[in-house]
């Protein structure tokens, strides 16, 4: 049985997205809404467009269009296993005032390989659209 301690509320804002390639990562996590992150952070396609790195910022952020989701312990351990290199779970601030556990990207690292800003591109859904149609 799950008890309520052992339930996290994940915003997923990247290739675990509904319609993405990595939403399977999700197992059967239950969806709660499709939601945004208060306009604090930056989105960069990290390693050549193969994932997103996000970061928060005090200064020039943006709103992370995403989806928040309800995920058991075992759910969030098997997204954790299958993150790319060097993301980690840190508390993210969203519309109305709730928060989530998303995956962030050191700002060091996209910074030192120049990844592109995608920020004003609509979100990762969007961006990777894009790449599709050119």
């Amino acid at each position: 049985m799950t008890t309520e301690s052992s339930i996290k509320r994940v915003f997923i804002c990247g290739s675990a997205l509904k319609g993405q390639p990595d939403h399977q990562n999700l197992q059967s996590a239950k969806f709660i809404k499709t939601t945004k992150t208060l306009p604090n952070y930056r989105l960069h396609a990290a390693e050549k467009g193969w994932h997103p790195a996000i970061y928060a910022t005090k200064t020039n952020g943006i709103s992370i269009p995403g989806e928040v989701y309800e995920m058991t312990n075992e759910q969030y351990d098997y997204l954790l296993a299958n993150e790319p290199p060097h993301m980690y779970p840190e508390k993210v601030n969203l519309e109305g005032g709730e928060q989530a556990i998303a995956m962030l990207y050191p700002q060091e690292l996209i910074e030192k390989y120049n990844w592109e800003d995608i920020s004003d591109l609509g979100g990762w859904a969007a961006y990777k659209s894009s790449k599709i149609e050119h």
